[in-house]
């Protein structure tokens, strides 16, 4: 088996990467990291073991950034500061200036694990990993928003293009603001390499012809629970395709993936994810997906 390598999002998921809550959200300062009133750090390192136990229970290898209090609160979201290529990592560069030394972490983690770095998006490039959506294994859709910008697209295009990879930008809503996160990834969640949930009246139009002209099925997350939980209801992780893992208390976005044939397991995230605007997705960087 390949140690490496994830250019699907619902490929049966090997290995991922996960950095425990126990001490990287001890002593957060809530209104600094943008984090909701439920914020509970020992509730949320609670919430996040139960999360990377349904991971294991899949059968992928979580693979840990080791354990540290060194303030970095975000760093919990392992998806967004690098992004996994067939032909190695790549070290992104992120839009929220609190997460910039969180890079550094996963690109000494990649040494650790003998994992090879395809490249890295350098100054002025911003590219976070929640805005980058494997349509296929050729083609990669990123959203240009508050957190990643043309700059940064640019560089991607530019390490992927000489392996075969077309990479498409789209512009994303300011929505609820700069200090919000909306992602390409807070609208769309794969379920599988030809299902996806969406909430669509956010979709770029463009990205939402390009899954219709590919065939892909849109599972249509419920509209009222998308906004109750900031977008967090449509933030599930495929294990396999089909097979998810979602935050608790979204009946009807957990129904409608049900219905489109998945099997659900759900986890409470109410001090974790609701609270820090991140879901099981965001929490998990795959390493190989195969």
């Amino acid at each position: 088996m390949n140690a490496y390598g994830s250019q699907s999002m619902a490929a049966p998921l090997r290995r991922v990467l996960m950095r425990s809550a126990a001490n990287a959200m001890r002593g957060a300062e809530r209104a600094a990291w943008h984090y909701g009133p439920g914020f509970d750090p020992a509730k949320a390192a609670i919430q996040h073991a139960a999360l990377a136990d349904l991971v294991a229970a899949s059968g992928a290898a979580v693979e840990w950034i080791e354990d540290r209090e060194d303030g970095l609160s975000d760093s919990v979201f392992t998806h967004d500061p690098s992004l996994m290529s067939d032909h190695g990592a790549i070290i992104l560069s992120m839009g929220k200036a609190l997460r910039n030394a969180e890079p550094t972490l996963h690109e000494q983690t990649y040494t650790r694990l003998g994992i090879p770095i395809l490249g890295r998006i350098e100054a002025p490039g911003q590219v976070e990993g929640g805005d980058c959506v494997w349509v296929d294994a050729k083609t990669l859709a990123v959203g240009r928003g508050v957190r990643t910008n043309q700059a940064g697209i640019q560089q991607l295009a530019n390490m992927l293009s000489p392996h075969g990879v077309e990479v498409y930008g789209y512009d994303l809503p300011l929505w609820h603001g700069e200090e919000a996160c909306l992602h390409l990834m807070s609208v769309i969640s794969p379920l599988a390499d030809d299902l996806a949930l969406v909430y669509a009246p956010l979709l770029p139009a463009a990205f939402y012809q390009l899954l219709k002209a590919r065939g892909i099925t849109l599972v249509q997350g419920d509209a009222d629970e998308f906004h109750a939980s900031n977008g967090l209801s449509l933030n599930v992780l495929p294990t396999s395709p089909r097979e998810v893992i979602a935050v608790a208390g979204f009946p009807k976005t957990k129904a409608a993936m049900e219905a489109a044939g998945c099997t659900v397991k759900t986890f409470e995230a109410d001090a974790l994810c609701i609270a820090c605007e991140g879901g099981p997705t965001c929490l998990t960087r795959p390493i190989l997906r195969q």
